[in-house]
C-alpha cells in the first residue's frame, strides 16, 4: 500500500490513488496555464488519450526537491537570462552569437561530478536543457536544419539554405552531454527531466511561433498567444515571407524526430519539460506528436506548456503558490539560486542555503515541490558560491519518499514551524 492509500485508510477514506482521483474529476490546471493556448487546445483530450500512470504521479510528488540546469551558447559569453538577450542584440551580434557553436568546448564538464553534487545536496531529480529557444541541441540529434537567417546579409537579414544539425556533435567538444548526464544521474538514483523548447530560433522553418525573431504577415492569426508582445522586443522582430507548406512540414517533422530521439535514445526519461507553444494551425500535428511520445514512454510526465490539458504537471516560476488548494495537479515551482536560471558570476546574487531549505519546505507543505535553478559557465563549471550553498542546504535536510527531516534547526525554528503548518 502506498503512502496516500495508507493515510486514506487511516482516515476512513477509500484507498484511491491521488492521481486517479484527479482523473475522475475534470483535469484543470490554474487558469494562467491556459493563457497562450486556451483558445485552441481542447479542454478534454481526444478519446483514448492516457496521462502518465498513478505510479508516475506518485513518484513525481515524492521527489519534492531537485535542480534545474540551464546551459547553452549564452554561457560562453557569460550571459545570464538564457537565450532571451538574443532578441535585443544588434544584427551583427546575433550573427556572432549563432556561430558560437564553433567555439563550444566545455572541458571542465564532468557529468559524474555534477550528478554527485546533486545527490549529495539531497536532490531527487535534475532538469536539463536539451535545447533552449536558441536552437542549439546539447544532444546527438540526427535531424538537419535546412534554412536559417543571415543577419548580416547585404541589404538586411535574409533567409539562406543550410545543412547542419546545430548540435553539440558539430562543436570541438563532440560529446553527447544529455547521454552522459542521464547515465551518471541514474547511477545516483536521480530522476531525469529533459527540458525542450518547442520553438527554435535558429531554424527559420519554425517562424513565427513564440517570440521567434522571424515573424510573418499573418503572425497574429498563426499565433494569437503572442498578441501582447513585450515592448522591449517588439521592435526587434524581422518580417519574412510566410512559411510555405513544405517549410511547415519540415518544421513539424524535425520537431517530431527530435522528441522521439530524446525518448528513444536515453533510456527511461521521467519528465519532459516542454516550453513555449506553437499555434492553432499546427496544433493537430503537435497533438499527434504528443500521442506518439506517450506511445514510446507511457509514464513520462509532460509539463503542460504548449499542450495544456494533455500535460501532467506544471511549474510556477519565481513564486510558490499560495495554498495547498491552488490546484490538485502536480507541480514543482522553479526559482533561480542566483539572478536567473543560468550562470551568475556575481556571488552576491546567490540567495543562500537557508533560502533553499525554506523554499523546499514552503513548496512541499503546500503539496508541491521545488527546483532550484543554477547553470554552469562556458567551461562546464558551477559557481563556487552555488556549490557551497547547495552543499550547506544538503547538510540541513534529508529527503526521502515519505518524509522531510530538517536538520540543524531548533524545534521552534521558523522553517520547522512552516513545515509543520
Amino acid at each position: 500500500m502506498n503512502r496516500r492509500n495508507f493515510l486514506a485508510s487511516g482516515l476512513g477514506l477509500a484507498a484511491v490513488p491521488a492521481a486517479r482521483i484527479v482523473r475522475a474529476q475534470r483535469r484543470r490546471f490554474p487558469e494562467r496555464e491556459y493563457d497562450r493556448v486556451g483558445s485552441y487546445v481542447e479542454d478534454d483530450p481526444v478519446a483514448g488519450y492516457r496521462w502518465a500512470s498513478d505510479r508516475a504521479y506518485e513518484q513525481f510528488r515524492d521527489m519534492k526537491y531537485g535542480v534545474r540546469i540551464h546551459w547553452g551558447l549564452y554561457s560562453i559569453w557569460g550571459r545570464n537570462n538564457e537565450s532571451w538577450p538574443f532578441l535585443l542584440m544588434p544584427f551583427e551580434e546575433r550573427q556572432r552569437y549563432q556561430d558560437l557553436y564553433r567555439l563550444w568546448n566545455p572541458t571542465g564538464f564532468d557529468a559524474a561530478e555534477w550528478t554527485q553534487m546533486f545527490a549529495d545536496a539531497g536532490m531527487k531529480m535534475f532538469a536539463f536543457t536539451s535545447k533552449h529557444h536558441e536552437g542549439f541541441s546539447l544532444f546527438d540529434t540526427k535531424t538537419r536544419i535546412r534554412q536559417r537567417v543571415n543577419w548580416t546579409a547585404p541589404g538586411g537579414p535574409r533567409l539562406e539554405s543550410c545543412d547542419l544539425a546545430y548540435s553539440i556533435m558539430e562543436t570541438p567538444f563532440r560529446r553527447d552531454v544529455v547521454k552522459e548526464l542521464c547515465q551518471e544521474g541514474r547511477k545516483r538514483g536521480l530522476k531525469i527531466d529533459l527540458y525542450f523548447s518547442l520553438p527554435d530560433w535558429y531554424d527559420a522553418d519554425f517562424r513565427p511561433y513564440a517570440y521567434h525573431p522571424l515573424q510573418v504577415p499573418s503572425s497574429k492569426q498563426l499565433d494569437p498567444g503572442m498578441l501582447a508582445r513585450d515592448r522591449r522586443t517588439r521592435e526587434t522582430f524581422v518580417t519574412m515571407p510566410e512559411a510555405s507548406p513544405e517549410e511547415v512540414r519540415r518544421m513539424l517533422s524535425r520537431l517530431r524526430r527530435q522528441l522521439i530521439e530524446i525518448l528513444s535514445n536515453y533510456g527511461t526519461i521521467d519528465m519532459i519539460c516542454l516550453d513555449q507553444w506553437l499555434g492553432p494551425a499546427v496544433w493537430p500535428e503537435l497533438r499527434d506528436i504528443v500521442l506518439e511520445m506517450r506511445s514510446i514512454q507511457p509514464d513520462v510526465m509532460l509539463r503542460d506548456r504548449g499542450i495544456a490539458s494533455y500535460g501532467d504537471y506544471y511549474t510556477p516560476e519565481g513564486f510558490v503558490p499560495g495554498a495547498k488548494e491552488n490546484t490538485e495537479m502536480p507541480w514543482m515551482t522553479i526559482r533561480g539560486l542566483g539572478s536567473s536560471f543560468s550562470y551568475d558570476k556575481d556571488p552576491a546574487n546567490y540567495k543562500g542555503a537557508e533560502w533553499v531549505v525554506t523554499s523546499v519546505v514552503d513548496a512541499t507543505a503546500k503539496g508541491g515541490g521545488f527546483m532550484v535553478g543554477i547553470g554552469p559557465d562556458g567551461s562546464g563549471k558551477f559557481h563556487p558560491t552555488a556549490i557551497a550553498q547547495l552543499k550547506e542546504a544538503g547538510q540541513w535536510f534529508k529527503l526521502d519518499t515519505a518524509t522531510i527531516s530538517v536538520l540543524g534547526y531548533e524545534r521552534e525554528s521558523p522553517v520547522v514551524a512552516r513545515w509543520n503548518s
